[in-house]
């Protein structure tokens, strides 16, 4: 008689230990899923992320943004473009989120350096305007992801885990202007004076470059201005520039 009030402690006991230690791995887990590590994901991994944009305010927005989402990790943010390369060197993520506009090193050169450095690391290019020369440019570059920055966030995220995944991802838009501007209506030789012109030499230091006469440098300049529409050479510059032509 004196057996039967233990046994029951002693199972009643044992419903305490068994219900704490559920209590325990259901704790664990919750605090692994808050956490913010890869173990959160069955059987996935983490994105780990570069952010690379020079607006404060746009920065830390897409940073908490990305940051809210369990497969997408930011491991380093910067705001220009010399600064790209050394912080995905130092943290090796699988995608750099570069705005195409930065001071200093541009996006586009910066994400040519980058695919240089650590092919690993895909570049997804975000702009303001989608312009198809901007396109072809990035193209050139490597990118393997160009949107504009007007794009919904969900978009956005959508995208990045399809370029984690090997994916190229364009926006559509820009990807039809593309396909639908003509080709440069400049010759070779005209491109480059114009090319030497927009880095900043005068007519003189490019007829000495080429060995051509001034006159002639002159004359290359203006029928590109003409051919381009554009206003001046200045504008012609920037004609031949948006459409990749330079």
């Amino acid at each position: 008689m004196t057996h039967a009030p233990r046994a029951a402690a002693d199972a009643q006991a044992d419903g305490y230990d068994r219900g704490a230690e559920e209590l325990s791995t259901e704790s664990a887990a919750a605090a692994c899923a808050r956490g913010g590590g890869a173990e959160r994901l069955a059987g996935g991994t983490m994105i780990r992320v570069l952010v690379a944009e020079d607006m404060r305010i746009l920065r830390d927005t897409l940073v908490s943004v990305l940051n809210l989402e369990e497969d997408i990790e930011v491991v380093a943010q910067v705001a220009a473009g010399e600064d790209i390369v050394p912080a995905a060197v130092a943290e090796h993520p699988d995608l750099a989120v570069v705005d195409i506009d930065l001071p200093g090193v541009d996006g586009l050169t910066a994400a040519a350096e980058l695919h240089e450095r650590l092919p690993a690391c895909r570049v997804v290019i975000l702009t303001v305007l989608g312009r198809p020369g901007l396109l072809r440019r990035a193209l050139a570059a490597h990118v393997s992801g160009f949107l504009v920055k007007d794009a919904p966030a969900d978009d956005l995220i959508h995208a990045l885990r399809r370029v984690a995944a090997g994916e190229r991802v364009i926006d559509p838009q820009v990807a039809l202007a593309a396909l639908e501007t003509a080709g440069s209506p400049l010759s070779p030789r005209e491109a480059d004076v114009l090319r030497r012109f927009a880095a900043g030499a005068d007519p003189a230091d490019i007829a000495a470059e080429l060995f051509l006469s001034y006159g002639t440098v002159r004359n290359y300049l203006a029928s590109a201005v003409t051919k381009l529409g554009g206003r001046n050479r200045t504008d012609a510059v920037r004609i031949a520039t948006e459409a990749g032509w330079l």
